[in-house]
């Protein structure tokens, strides 16, 4: 037996602990009064409790609930909400007049019990919060007290050298008792201690201990007791119904026995004491069986876990956690049949007919404690190796009975054993024996007799099959295949220790598992791929494909042969894997019983598929799945396959990406086109420069408004005419700088001339002239600027210009770089529709004739929309010179990280990234969270909250100003939690009432205005809560209820008289918006008017009745009657329209037409407005920003 750590943490002192039944956690209470909540399996710290004022000694969990109870030296008794987002002090339950030693819940009823030094145990119930009972008895210190786990019992030990069993059955039936005290009151109803007489009695006292006792606990299924004490000894009681003795003492320890408790599975104690040791007993035979000790840290505390085989003890300098044996069992799978060991049996279970049956015994192989370590199989003689960890290692070898269904018979009746640490079969008819000591390796037959001994030629700690007659053997960081015939080293791979060896059924591949690491290699070591987890690997098999799937704590997941792996699901406990057959996932639990999981391994598939190029595969899962997500495009973006993920792709942004990526301009054109964003116009410029195809960067410069590289590109294909009607464009823009460029390019000297001469830069326009032998020219020049020849005499001789460009030798305007042909792939061919169409060349190039208005207004547009490109903010130039500076000035300082990039790293807002200066990545998240493409409408704002978080002042006239950041929570001095101002949530409601004050003065465009602004302002508005949060999402809703409510009007108030029809169809629709009642009320009046004008007299009514259940003023009421009335007696419509008030519907934002319950249907990412599925991929016309059908993760909410 040995002690196997699982956890281990360093703190103060250690004086109680408690198991969470179901989930990983463990409670500390310390002496220096903190509680802290560790989940044991992942090894973190998951909260602290510090209410207690001085050292917690008692804590326990509810067995059912997330509740903990504490209880310490300030005579208090605290129970804590532990939920992880409400861990909380819930009350405090005071009464005891000294320390509080333990606590405990019941197992069944709402009560906690808790033993002071008072000399008392009290019972609470934790519903009402009063003391329910005081049990009165002990004369000392009363050092604990708990539960019977089913009867109604409590033992209790005491200093007075007692252990005494109190029977509570009374307690369960008085119900009155849970409100006869209050918290801390006298107890019973009669204000008397003899009270307590008629419900609880002491039931055994226990007289044995030679001093104080420590602890009493009872056994989980039967009636007995075991106690520990300062007399340094070990007691185990039994019990019966009319009296209870002492069965035998446990001696062993040489200092105070602390805790003891009984082993939950096995005929064991085990106890904790200040002799530094953990000591583990034989109930049958009262001997310590084995002893664990530490140099330093006496135990105070042990527990057991409620359900897995673990144990938990406490010490002067922290705690740990471990179990006393392995368990994982021994087993091994041949064909269709698993053999493993549960209880210390052979068994055989068949994966076809679920058949489980023992074949054989193995009890008395080694010790009782411990479970054999490993089984190997020989199907040829049909016998089995055992191993043991017991003894430094034992083995075992014995022939399993051909006639499954007798009863399983002992092994050694024929067995055949011998000391050995690692044993494998290598042959038909020889098996491998290590002797770790002498590092030597036995070849024994089957009479196991030694037919050879091999020295392996490197410290080996394990031996593993490595193919026929060949070993693998595993030292601390390599695995060496070693040929036992020729006894020499074929080939070596470096690896942690390994401590498990997985063959595939071919034996071409093997993986090689160690504590934390996979290594997959072939069966000659040459080639392979190392997998990395953070928490221990349990087990592992090969799929039929090639697939290693394998177990973690609390995965299962898998990996392909070149090292990439993925999760295939979550598992409540570890399992461990025997076989992978299709979907189903054979296995055994920690008990060692057989199960069957099912899994989904259409992911590996794909990936294998593709690694293989197995396209025939790829395309009949693509087909066949719902495998394409982000996921799954990521992959094939890593792995290098974008022109198959760009066939399968919807989203126009990934689509544009994964053109890019894998060269397809006509793709990337196609998505450009239809997002239309500056961003991705420019790289796909960038990327047609590459591939020399001038005519698609042509078209991006122009979507770009990048004149200067347009002009550029004009001049380098030879386009003349083109450079021409640059100019034009460039006077247009009252450019004089781009002018003077492209007079330049064209060799247009009277363009410079007159460019020169509308900058005043007189001279150089005079000296252009003369250089070039324009007399007359150079003469109106000297003229305009008031000199004449005579003034120039001093200047030398100027002599003809030679500046003019090259000629154009071969025009390329309608040439591209020529590109090696491509056949169709695989997809193109298979997928019809996966092919895109691609774009005419003559929609390429936008004419450049648009771009020119002949009287001058083109040319304003241009210089507007150029201005769009540029918000102010970016000043590169100053920039990289306020760096060369500072790099000057302080080149051994390290630069600290500034307040703005603190506010971006610390915010999911966009309105504080925008208050950062960090604009591409607001537009970023307002793209991923709301769906926003046109960001245009939003310039003033983002410019405007940029302002509205920094101010500026002089301190002193010779220092440029400073800057100062303004920031909404200025208590905050945290570097993670410091944040922007920025509009409030309160703001945003404000501007709705204003919106609403529009409606009721019937000023529709203005109210449109406001409500489509307000849309605007929250996509820039913060919320500091949950709470805002959600308001925040309300009022998008109503907002765009109101705008589409104005749109609707508005839409029906610009419709001819006659067109009755959709007159009533819109005022119809009117009244569907979810507005306030008192323009619902203006809806429905408008939608009377609308039906009484048309004769539909019944609709008329059916208004009328849904305006009376708004509760109109009087005069609205009566005029309500009178409409209902006058459609009673002439029930019919004269006019058909698309209405039907009994169905769900939406309003088609775009169409304004109904989309009824069950109709294909898309939505404004932000706003959730309704759209026909034609309308997908468009601007959404509510708020002129979104693109309706785009995915978004919505509104954030705060950090």
């Amino acid at each position: 037996m040995q002690m196997l750590t699982k956890f281990e943490s360093k703190s103060n002192r250690v004086k109680g602990l408690a198991f969470h039944p179901t989930r990983p956690l463990l409670a500390a209470s310390l002496h220096n009064g903190s509680v802290q909540l560790w989940n044991y399996q992942m090894g973190t710290l998951v909260d602290r409790f510090d209410e207690h004022d001085g050292p917690v000694r008692g804590v326990a969990i509810h067995p059912t609930r997330p509740l903990l109870v504490t209880g310490g030296d300030d005579y208090k008794i605290k129970v804590w909400d532990i939920r992880p987002q409400n861990r909380k002090c819930l009350f405090t339950l005071n009464g005891h007049l000294d320390y509080v030693r333990t606590v405990q819940f019941h197992h069944e009823m709402p009560w906690i019990i808790s033993a002071s030094d008072d000399q008392t145990i009290r019972i609470w119930n934790s519903t009402s919060r009063n003391c329910i009972a005081i049990l009165t008895g002990h004369s000392h210190y009363i050092m604990s007290a708990f539960f019977h786990p089913k009867e109604d019992l409590v033992v209790s030990a005491a200093m007075d050298q007692t252990v005494r069993v109190w029977d509570i059955s009374s307690l369960r039936k008085s119900p009155s008792r849970s409100t006869a005290m209050g918290t801390g009151g006298p107890p019973g109803a009669a204000g008397t201690f003899d009270a307590f007489d008629s419900f609880s009695t002491v039931k055994y006292v226990l007289e044995g201990h030679d001093r104080g006792v420590n602890f009493a606990s009872f056994h989980p299924t039967l009636p007995l007791i075991v106690s520990g004490g300062d007399d340094r000894q070990i007691k185990l009681w039994r019990m019966s119904d009319n009296k209870a003795w002492e069965v035998d003492t446990c001696r062993g320890h040489f200092n105070n026995v602390l805790s003891v408790l009984f082993h939950p599975k096995h005929e064991l104690i085990v106890s904790a004491g200040e002799d530094k040791t953990i000591r583990v007993w034989d109930m049958a035979k009262r001997s310590a069986i084995q002893t664990f000790r530490r140099e330093h840290d006496r135990f105070w505390v042990l527990v057991a876990h409620p359900e897995l085989n673990l144990f938990a003890a406490g010490h002067d300098n922290g705690l740990i956690v471990f179990k006393l044996e392995r368990e994982r069992p021994a087993f091994t799978v041949y064909q269709d049949q698993l053999y493993y060991i549960r209880d210390k049996y052979v068994r055989q279970y068949d994966f076809n007919s679920q058949a489980d049956n023992g074949l054989l015994s193995v009890r008395k192989l080694g010790s009782a404690y411990i479970q054999p370590k490993t089984l190997a199989y020989n199907p040829a003689e049909r016998c089995v190796l055992v191993t043991t960890t017991s003894d430094n290692g034992l083995f075992e070898l014995a022939s399993l009975p051909r006639d499954t269904a007798g009863e399983a018979k002992d092994l050694n009746t024929e067995g055949k054993r011998g000391p050995g640490s690692s044993v494998v079969f290598v042959a038909r008819n020889r098996f491998a024996v290590l002797d770790k000591t002498n590092q030597t390796i036995e070849i024994r037959d089957l009479n196991n007799t030694v037919t050879k001994v091999v020295k392996p030629p490197v410290q080996t700690n394990e031996i593993f099959y490595g193919g026929t007659a060949s070993l693998l053997l595993s030292t601390a960081t390599s695995v060496v295949l070693f040929d036992i015939q020729q006894q020499k080293s074929l080939a070596e791979i470096n690896s942690p220790p390994v401590k498990y060896a997985v063959w595939n059924t071919d034996g071409s591949t093997v993986a090689l598992l160690s504590k934390h690491t996979i290594t997959l290699a072939n069966k000659t070591l040459s080639h392979s791929s190392l997998i990395h987890e953070t928490i221990r690997i349990k087990s592992g098999a090969w799929d039929d494909i090639g697939v290693f799937v394998y177990s973690t704590l609390n995965h299962i997941k898998y990996a392909l042969p070149q090292g990439d792996n993925g999760i295939i699901r979550t598992l409540d406990q570890p399992v461990y894997l025997a076989r992978i057959k299709g979907k189903n996932i054979h296995c055994l639990d920690r008990s060692a019983r057989p199960r069957t999981i099912t899994m989904d391994p259409t992911e590996y598939k794909f990936k294998l598929a593709l690694v293989r190029k197995n396209y025939d595969d790829v395309l009949k899962i693509i087909q066949t799945s719902n495998l394409v997500g982000q996921s799954i495009i990521g992959y094939l973006q890593k792995k290098g396959f974008p022109e198959i993920a760009l066939h399968f792709v919807q989203d126009k942004k990934t689509r544009f990406e994964l053109a890019l990526e894998c060269g397809n301009l006509d793709v990337a054109m196609e998505t450009a086109r239809a997002l239309d964003r500056v961003e991705l116009w420019s790289r796909l410029a960038e990327q047609a420069l590459a591939q020399g195809n001038h005519k698609i960067v042509e078209v991006a410069y122009q979507k770009t408004k990048n004149f200067d590289k347009l002009s550029f590109l004009y001049v380098a294909t030879g386009s003349s005419d083109k450079l021409a009607k640059m100019q034009k464009i460039a006077a247009s823009r009252k450019d004089p700088l781009s002018r003077f460029h492209n007079a330049l390019y064209a060799g247009d000297i009277e363009a410079r001339i007159s460019v020169l001469r509308d900058v005043d830069m007189l001279p150089l326009a005079y000296l252009t002239a003369k250089s070039n032998g324009l007399e007359e020219l150079a003469q109106d020049i000297l003229r305009k600027a008031g000199k004449t020849e005579a003034d120039l005499e001093d200047l030398p001789s100027i002599s003809q210009s030679r500046l003019s460009p090259p000629k154009v030798v071969t025009p390329t305007t309608s040439l591209v770089w020529p590109q090696i042909a491509t056949t169709e792939n695989f997809f193109e061919k298979a997928l019809v529709d996966g092919r895109l169409p691609a774009a005419p060349e003559a929609s390429y190039v936008k004419d450049l004739d648009e771009m020119v208005d002949e009287g001058g207004s083109g040319g304003e547009n241009a210089g507007e929309e150029e201005e769009e490109g540029d918000w102010g903010l970016d000043e590169p130039e100053e920039e990289a010179a306020a760096e060369e500076e500072e790099e000057e000035a302080g080149a051994a300082a390290t630069e600290g990280v500034s307040e703005l990039e603190l506010w971006v790293r610390n915010s999911p807002f966009a309105a504080d990234h925008v208050a950062a200066g960090s604009f591409e990545t607001a537009m970023q998240l307002l793209n991923r969270q709301s769906g926003v493409v046109n960001f245009e409408p939003l310039k003033e704002m983002f410019l405007a909250t940029y302002r509205a978080a920094h101010i500026y002042f002089s301190p002193n006239p010779a220092l440029p100003p400073l800057q100062l950041h303004l920031r909404r929570n200025p208590e905050v001095s945290s570097p993670t939690r410091v944040l922007p101002v920025g509009r409030t949530v309160k703001a945003a409601m404000d501007e709705f009432q204003s919106a609403c004050k529009f409606v009721s003065a019937n000023k529709l465009p203005e109210a449109i205005t406001a409500f489509r602004a307000l849309l605007h302002t929250i996509l820039l508005t913060v919320a500091t809560d949950q709470e805002e949060a959600q308001k925040l999402r309300e009022l998008v809703t109503s907002t765009r209820e109101y705008l589409l409510a104005m749109i609707v009007e508005e839409t029906r108030r610009g419709l001819a008289a006659d067109d009755h029809k959709r007159q009533l169809e819109l005022a119809a629709y009117f009244t569907h918006c979810k507005l306030l009642p008192q323009h619902a009320r203006n809806a429905f009046r408008t939608g009377i008017q609308a039906a009484s004008k048309a004769k539909n007299y019944a609709t008329a009514a059916r208004f009328a009745r849904r305006l009376v259940e708004l509760n109109p003023d009087k005069a609205l009421l009566a005029k309500a009657k009178d409409v209902i009335a006058a459609g009673d007696r002439n029930p019919r419509d004269a006019v058909e329209f698309d209405y039907d008030e009994y169905t769900d519907f939406d309003i088609c934002a775009a169409s304004l037409t109904p989309i009824y319950k069950g109709s294909p249907s898309v939505r404004c990412p932000y706003t959730g407005a309704a759209f026909q599925p034609q309308f997908k991929g468009m601007l959404d016309p509510l708020t002129q920003l979104t693109e309706i059908g785009a995915p978004a993760s919505g509104l954030p909410t705060p950090r």
